[in-house]
């Protein structure tokens, strides 16, 4: 028995405003059958003691902290400005 109908995938098109021939509607019906069935296949499955995860890969947060560091003195910044008033580099209004 199949998992997934025609119509239902003429639906889902139609809700995501796909025009789909009859031809793609067979393709797809079977390739959202074997997707179902495979996913059916993953709850047989004895996952009893295995922590859920998020990703396969130990992934951690790689922000470092905000932390004050000496940076360059404004002089020497504003040494290759073109142009620069009271401390800060000075640009062309980009807004009338």
């Amino acid at each position: 028995m199949a998992r997934i109908t025609k119509d239902q995938v003429k639906h889902v098109a139609h809700l995501a405003r796909l025009s789909v021939t009859e031809e793609e509607v067979e393709l797809f019906t079977g390739q959202l059958d074997a997707i179902i069935g495979f996913a059916e296949q993953l709850n047989e499955l004895n996952t009893e003691g295995i922590e859920p995860t998020t990703h396969v890969l130990d992934v951690k947060n790689v922000l470092r902290e905000d932390v004050v560091k000496q940076s360059l003195d404004q002089s020497d910044v504003l040494k290759n400005a073109p142009d620069q008033q009271d401390g800060q580099v000075k640009v062309p209004s980009i807004l009338e």
